[in-house]
């Protein structure tokens, strides 16, 4: 149930980030501006394989300069993951690099907000 949610919620905060962060561009098939359901599905299906394929052996190499900063290093590894999901993701497009940098920093803090309310629900029933 948590996945769900966590898809769910990454879904809809992908989307706010491209319709509302400058620098994406969307190149569909119709030629409008417009983001269809399925791009905003499709670049969340492949925003959660990299962030579960990939992002844990970028977590395990950057473990000794994400301590040494004392976390602030998990931005940067945040951002090539969205900026992979955003590259492979079709009709989608970053113009600026700031703008996947924007997106991995909302992402973020809205992943940890989620986790934290999920978390606290679990322990609430639990006990």
């Amino acid at each position: 149930m948590q996945f769900l949610i966590s898809f769910i919620v990454n879904a809809i905060v992908l989307w706010l980030v491209i319709c509302f962060v400058p620098g994406y561009n969307n190149h569909g098939a119709t030629g409008t501006s417009a983001y269809s359901v399925w791009t905003i599905v499709v670049l969340a299906v492949i925003f959660g394989v990299a962030n579960a394929l990939i992002g844990p052996i970028l977590r395990l190499i950057s473990a000794p300069l994400t301590w040494i900063t004392h976390g602030l290093f998990s931005v940067i590894i945040n951002w090539i993951l969205l900026a992979l999901a955003v590259y492979f993701a079709p009709g989608v497009q970053a113009s600026f690099w700031w703008s996947n940098l924007v997106g991995a920093i909302v992402l973020m803090l809205v992943g940890t907000g989620v986790t934290m309310m999920t978390s606290s629900n679990n322990q609430q029933a639990a006990s």
